[in-house]
């Protein structure tokens, strides 16, 4: 006889209708996994699914399970799991003989509170790797591109936002520029920046500060660059402050500069507010590495450079007031030249002729008045010499020597000092 669905079964299938509406999961793959989870409980407790069939509608909200026997004579079953009694089969149909096949609906509720409980966790197991398998499909291959989520929770380390299928993605703190604050149910644009799946436990890790973020987006509004026509070549960042960009023209009509700048700068106005007013320069890209250098140090305009293109530094000379331009406010700018060019710059200040005639003093010999660490630290650095001391800027001692303020401010005194007296 055939028994009617239980409430639990249709609450259990209703529960993963709703997900499949929810996590986007096709039904073919649902139908498959809930099948699977059906015939695992089933072979659990027959030692064999075998010989039931397993049919699941989703649309309806039900599932039907049949057990096919085979109609033995009376007395002679040796597995009831595959064979009936023909009394038992007459039962059913009263016209049933031996050796026929007996298809019987059977009622999932009469195998157990265990075996139902044992179906859910099974159910839950299959749907969760399903889900993390979507997931993570879905996202392997789109690293480097923008995306726009919904912030959905934020924390000290990390803010979580959520796609337009509510899937979780993750912007750590190490990835928001300094400036951003977010706010719950705000929309977030990010670019995906690793997709990992250890223990198949994927994790999309968004970026705001990464310079391919910043790429995208100019790629987004410049034409020129989407047509193929203008490249960019590298980019440095410091991100939310300021940020060099290096491009190139494949057509000798387009300025890649002004392509990409705009007219009165308007195709970089959405992306400086984007980035929290992040300054961004713009320069063109040449092979020609003194002259690259010259133009990542831009505005300040330089002598001479001096090239090491094994250890890949460079020295820059230019007059005492572009010292300042050159290396910008906090260093932004020399940080973001070497960054750029991927060279070692340290600038000098050039002597005028009056400074050239006058006599330069080694260090050791102002040991009277500095202390011999100081000299070390300094002379470490590669400076040896008084004159070499007070050409080189102030934050290079600060920085390269690991020096105090207030140690590099008396040790240029006492320099100048001597130098005065003469």
């Amino acid at each position: 006889m055939a028994t009617k669905t239980t409430g639990q079964e249709t609450n259990m299938i209703l529960t993963f209708k709703e997900f499949t509406e929810t996590k986007n999961i096709d039904r073919t793959t649902l139908v498959s996994v809930l099948e699977e989870s059906f015939r695992n409980v089933i072979a659990k407790i027959f030692g064999s699914d075998a010989n039931f069939d397993v049919i699941v509608n989703p649309d309806k909200g039900d599932f039907e399970i049949y057990r096919n026997r085979v109609v033995v004579p009376n007395g002679e079953v040796s597995d009831e799991n595959k064979e009936i009694a023909l009394s038992e089969a007459q039962k059913i149909e009263s016209d049933y003989e031996v050796g026929e096949d007996v298809s019987e609906r059977v009622d999932f509720a009469q195998f157990g509170r265990r075996a139902i409980l044992n179906l859910r966790q099974t159910l839950s197991s299959k749907i969760l790797e399903l889900e993390h398998d979507t997931l993570y499909n879905k996202y392997k291959d789109r690293v480097g591109e923008i995306i726009t989520g919904e912030v959905y929770q934020i924390w000290k380390r990390e803010v979580l936002v959520i796609d337009d299928e509510g899937n979780e993605l993750i912007l750590p703190r190490a990835e928001q520029i300094p400036s951003d604050q977010y706010r719950k149910n705000e929309t977030v644009k990010a670019v995906i920046e690793r997709v990992t799946n250890d223990n198949n436990n994927p994790k999309i890790i968004l970026s705001r500060t990464s310079t391919t973020f910043l790429q995208r987006l100019l790629e987004a509004e410049v034409p020129e660059i989407a047509d193929g026509l203008v490249a960019i070549r590298k980019i440095a960042r410091i991100p939310g402050e300021r940020a060099k960009i290096a491009v190139e023209s494949f057509d000798d009509r387009i300025d890649p500069v002004g392509a990409c700048v705009g007219v009165k700068g308007a195709r970089v106005h959405g992306i400086v507010r984007e980035l929290c007013n992040e300054n961004l320069d713009v320069l063109n890209y040449t092979q020609n590495t003194k002259l690259f250098i010259q133009r990542a140090l831009a505005p300040a305009q330089i002598n001479s450079i001096v090239l090491n293109e094994e250890e890949h530094k460079a020295e820059v000379y230019l007059r005492p007031e572009e010292v300042s331009l050159a290396i910008g406010r906090g260093g932004q700018n020399i940080k973001l030249a070497s960054m750029l060019t991927e060279y070692t710059i340290d600038v000098f200040r050039e002597l005028d002729s009056d400074s050239v005639n006058e006599e330069d003093i080694y260090l050791d010999q102002f040991n009277d008045e500095i202390d011999q660490w100081v000299i070390d630290a300094v002379k470490a650095i590669g400076l040896d010499t008084a004159k070499q001391v007070l050409n080189a800027p102030r934050e290079m001692l600060i920085t390269k020597a690991d020096l105090e303020e207030e140690t590099v401010d008396h040790l240029l005194n006492v320099l100048k000092a001597e130098f005065e007296q003469q």
